[in-house]
């Protein structure tokens, strides 16, 4: 369960950091709140998987899979250039994140 728990609040941290993006420095309501909700279910979410698993492996899964899912984010709205090298190092990212769950 608490492995679960990480990574839904990994994917939780990309929702905030995309809302707070979308807020225009928090200045628009709909974004704002998403970024709220989203940054206390990935805190809180943390918070326990950290019970649970090492803060080292804990911290870098839970940032690992928040910026691969906002880098792709970034890719897909046309924010950020697709690139082969930037897929490349998100897959190389991925797979360090995995490694760490295998070690683990």
């Amino acid at each position: 369960m608490p492995w679960f728990v990480l990574i839904v609040s990994g994917i939780c941290e990309s929702v905030w950091a995309i809302a707070l993006d979308r807020s225009e420095g928090l200045s628009r309501l709909v974004p704002t709140v998403v970024f709220v909700i989203g940054l206390v279910a990935s805190m809180g979410g943390l918070a326990f998987a950290m019970k649970h698993i090492p803060i080292g492996t804990s911290y870098a899964i839970w940032v690992g899979i928040g910026a691969a899912i906002t880098a792709v984010y970034g890719m897909l709205s046309g924010e950020e250039a697709i690139s082969l090298m930037r897929i490349l190092l998100i897959i190389g990212l991925v797979t360090c994140v995995i490694g760490l769950k295998l070690v683990d």
